[in-house]
């Protein structure tokens, strides 16, 4: 270990078989395939986007999977099932040691959630949801028209009444 600014940043060696805090150290190949499965989607997906902030959002992503899925297939102890080199330390934030490419993929989610919550689509545009209780709107073909089968009176109403309207008239 060196203490680079004594409790606040250091640095470590730590081969890491498995997913963050080493879980599931067992199934490092599997992460690999998930890794590459990830990269082919955001190089696949990466037409969509038309905003600099979900660009940044893949952008990272893409940086620190291919970082990991980097050292899965090269490193030791074989292709595929390489561990990831983790080497930075924040006692004083996290428990744990990481590396750039996890705080590039976490980084990632932060903007991802921001853009998600403030209804950011990918072309920049906030997107405006439908809401399921509002009143519906008046379409063309609803629209009010003269009623020609009485001859007294020219009254406004719809091309198709109402269920029960009938009976008010």
């Amino acid at each position: 270990m060196i203490r680079v600014l004594n409790d606040v940043l250091q640095l470590h060696f730590v081969r890491n078989p498995g997913a963050a805090f080493s879980l599931a150290s067992g199934s490092t190949w599997i992460f690999s395939i998930i890794a590459a499965a990830v990269v082919i989607f955001i190089v696949w997906f990466a037409r969509r986007i038309r905003s600099f902030a979900w660009g940044l959002v893949f952008g990272l992503l893409l940086g620190g999977v291919l970082g990991n899925l980097t050292d899965r297939l090269l490193r030791e102890p074989g292709f595929g099932v390489g561990h990831v080199v983790d080497f930075i330390s924040t006692p004083w934030l996290l428990p744990a040691i990481y590396n750039v490419a996890d705080m590039a993929i976490v980084s990632s989610m932060v903007i991802f959630m921001i853009l998600t919550i403030r209804g950011i689509g990918l072309d920049g545009n906030k997107v405006v949801a439908e809401s399921k209780t509002a009143t519906p709107t008046l379409k063309q073909t609803d629209a009010v028209t003269p009623d020609t089968t009485t001859s007294d009176t020219v009254a406004p109403t719809r091309e198709r009444p109402a269920p029960g309207a009938e009976a008010l008239r």
